[in-house]
């Protein structure tokens, strides 16, 4: 690549990439996309060229790269599944990270996740500890986000919790269902990581938004304000998770895995911080309530048809 780039968005095409992208080109910004979905349909017409990873061929995932100021690394994977693995996930980050060193790339905003240890048994947040770790030691600047959930019109979490809430008499918690959870809009993230993007100061932002939920509190939320309050009952993890595999086989997807329930229990999605998003979700759920949750949101689809946009 001979022309001078600026911004590489991982998954543009995506979630919190696209968001990304949008801020980015509204600051008059020149965009690339890093994808495995380059034919899946494009937001921004011809203002984002995609590439694909390459992440079996580092000369050409570095030549991709060659010319970028900044990178910003959203890839992962949410679970362990026969078409991708954490493991996949970390070595294809790595992967990533050294051809943007071999680049020349000034900056990564890369996205973690709220408390990543090397010490957790929980693959998700020890490869998320990894990464950080390799990323610190690239030389590279870098500024290291680390959201707990994101919600938006493309969000998954959010709003199934409706869809669920629209379908059942009631609704089950692992648990006394008093963890907690930190929701920053993706759009919040997204200006975030384009503010760091400008900056060459290292620094680990807990990108949290400006509400602190339990998980109990968060589904009563959201019943109330799509008119479909329900009773909430405890449920043990160990039934709780029997009942999201019969409803993952139901609709040929992952509901939610033992780790993340092990995640949410260990209270893995809260920290002691200020808030670095302003949006609420109280009120972002009143503006869309009509919406919410009248559709599933399926995981899987997404990953198996790469051509569509997301919904």
């Amino acid at each position: 690549m001979t022309e001078k780039l600026i911004h590489a968005v991982t998954g543009a095409y995506g979630y919190s990439g696209k968001y990304i992208a949008q801020r980015l080109l509204a600051m008059g910004e020149e965009v690339i996309t890093l994808t495995n979905s380059p034919q899946r349909a494009n937001p921004f017409g011809g203002k984002v060229r995609a590439y694909p990873f390459n992440f079996d061929r580092p000369q050409a995932l570095a030549e991709t790269l060659r010319g970028v100021k900044v990178l910003y690394n959203t890839y992962w994977v949410r679970f362990n599944h026969d078409m991708f693995q954490h493991a996949s996930a970390v070595e294809n980050t790595l992967a990533l990270f050294e051809a943007a060193r071999s680049a020349g790339v000034e900056r990564i905003v890369h996205v973690s996740i709220s408390n990543p240890s090397e010490k957790s048994h929980l693959e998700y947040f020890r490869g998320k500890a990894e990464l950080e770790k390799a990323l610190i030691a690239s030389g590279i600047s870098y500024a290291i986000l680390r959201p707990t959930v994101l919600f938006g019109k493309e969000d998954i979490l959010i709003n199934n919790i409706a869809w669920m809430l629209r379908k059942f008499p009631v609704f089950g918690v692992f648990g006394d269902g008093r963890y907690r959870l930190q929701p920053i809009y993706v759009d919040d993230l997204a200006r975030l990581a384009v503010e760091q993007g400008q900056l060459r100061e290292n620094v680990v932002i807990e990108a949290i938004g400006p509400e602190t939920f339990t998980y109990r509190e968060l589904v009563a939320a959201i019943g109330q304000i799509i008119g479909k309050e329900r009773p909430i009952i405890s449920l043990s993890p160990r039934m709780g998770y029997l009942a999201s595999r019969l409803m993952s086989l139901f609709m040929d997807d992952v509901v939610i895995t033992k780790e993340e329930i092990e995640g949410l229990m260990a209270d893995l999605l809260y920290v002691d911080a200020p808030p670095a998003g302003g949006t609420s979700l109280r009120e972002w759920a009143v503006r869309h309530s009509d919406s919410l949750g009248k559709h599933y949101s399926n995981e899987l689809d997404r990953r198996r048809d790469r051509q569509v946009a997301y919904a």
